[in-house]
């Protein structure tokens, strides 16, 4: 589950981690009273004014605009709120705004000079152990940071059953080139960022940029967070912060009926019960010539109200032109899918798009008959190569 910038930073400010402090609107006149509430707080005379979407890129997209009176503060508000923001992470989609982050001013003049740093914190599945990647280039593109200058990111490993050590977040900052006292605000700045991350079972913090102020501040300027979803029934005030209205409506059903989805751009949809299985069933989809148009796995419990529930979903998607149902009889006899997937398809009433399945395991023989003698626009198979090739047939004649 992903959050917004202004409830990752909620977060981290729980945890004792510097931020920028902000106060979300959504409206224009929200966003000016926020702006005089921060001034008081803050003492800030200019304000940033951030859309907030689950994306990056905000800025080179027109979301992130500075606002130097409370006049531009509203008109720069409305600009944002209500605009579809297109970003390098949104795709040519774009994303709705819905509301904006008033945020204070953090590059204000003093003795020091002002200095951008990127972090993040995430599993390293290779080590199975936890990782701080840091750099001293924030405020870019990481991505392009790793190309070009590689030896620019710095990574300190850390044994979860330990967690952070002194010494490590001491690492971190002389690595950034910190001294005096932004050395020391950066070192307690790292470890509770990392107490922060493995409290909440999350999945990814990144923090671009890390902010070292004119007055050897340190500070989150900016929060991207990702939860582990397991971990979530163990925080409900954190499941709490979910926005559904940042992910696919489809998607979105497709969990309240329990089901695996994610759309993809292809033309072929796909409907298994087991992840491993549905990954190995987009590849036949490719090697038979087709794009798959989704990932959905119906989980072990295939029967016929979860199977029509499946279909629907898959028919939402109008590049959808043809079906490949490949279940695993294991715990769940093929035959009862199989029977299931008739009475699914009855019940939904006609589908436009021709369905090939392929049923193996627990009597996968009684399931082709069930198949085969149903009279519907369903082609049974019980070999994948079978199942490849109706795929390719069927997409070729349009059958």
């Amino acid at each position: 589950m992903n959050i917004h910038e202004y409830q990752g930073k909620s977060i981290l400010k729980s945890f004792g981690v510097g931020i920028q402090e902000g106060i979300v609107a959504q409206n224009p006149d929200e966003a000016v009273k926020a702006a005089q509430e921060l001034t008081q707080q803050t003492g800030t005379n200019w304000w940033v004014v951030k859309a907030q979407i689950h994306a990056g890129g905000r800025g080179k997209g027109g979301g992130v605009k500075l606002a130097k009176s409370l006049d531009e503060v509203k008109e720069k508000a409305s600009a944002i709120i209500g605009m579809n923001l297109v970003t390098p992470q949104t795709g040519p989609s774009g994303r709705k705004v819905h509301q904006v982050l008033i945020a204070q001013d953090v590059y204000y003049p003093g003795e020091s000079p002002v200095k951008e740093f990127y972090m993040s914190v995430l599993l390293d599945r290779q080590s199975g152990r936890n990782i701080i990647m840091y750099s001293t280039e924030g405020g870019m593109d990481i991505e392009e940071v790793a190309e070009k200058s590689p030896e620019k990111i710095h990574k300190e490993e850390i044994d979860p059953k330990v967690g952070i050590q002194a010494f490590q977040a001491r690492k971190v900052a002389f690595n950034l080139g910190l001294s005096g006292k932004s050395f020391k605000e950066m070192t307690a700045f790292v470890s509770n960022l990392y107490k922060a991350y493995d409290t909440i079972d999350a999945s990814l913090f990144e923090i671009n940029p890390v902010l070292k102020t004119s007055d050897d501040k340190i500070i989150a300027v900016d929060a991207k967070v990702n939860f582990d979803d397991n971990g979530l029934i163990r925080h409900p005030h954190y499941a709490a912060m979910r926005d559904i209205r940042e992910e696919d409506p489809t998607e979105v059903e497709a969990g309240e009926h329990n089901l695996n989805y994610v759309k993809l751009d292809g033309n072929v949809g796909c409907m298994v019960n087991g992840a491993g299985l549905a990954m190995a069933t987009m590849d036949i989809i490719k090697l038979a010539g087709g794009e798959p148009a989704n990932f959905l796995d119906v989980g072990g419990t295939a029967n016929a109200a979860r199977v029509e529930q499946a279909f629907r979903i898959i028919l939402k998607d109008p590049n959808v032109k043809a079906i490949l149902v490949n279940i695993f009889g294991g715990i769940v006899r093929c035959d009862r899918v199989a029977q299931g997937i008739v009475d699914a398809y009855k019940n939904i009433g006609s589908i436009p798009v021709p369905i090939i399945v392929r049923l193996q395991g627990t009597n996968a023989v009684e399931a082709k008959n069930i198949i085969d003698k149903s009279g519907l626009k369903v082609y049974s198979a019980i070999q994948l190569k079978e199942a490849a090739d109706l795929v390719n047939e069927v997409l070729k004649k349009g059958i």
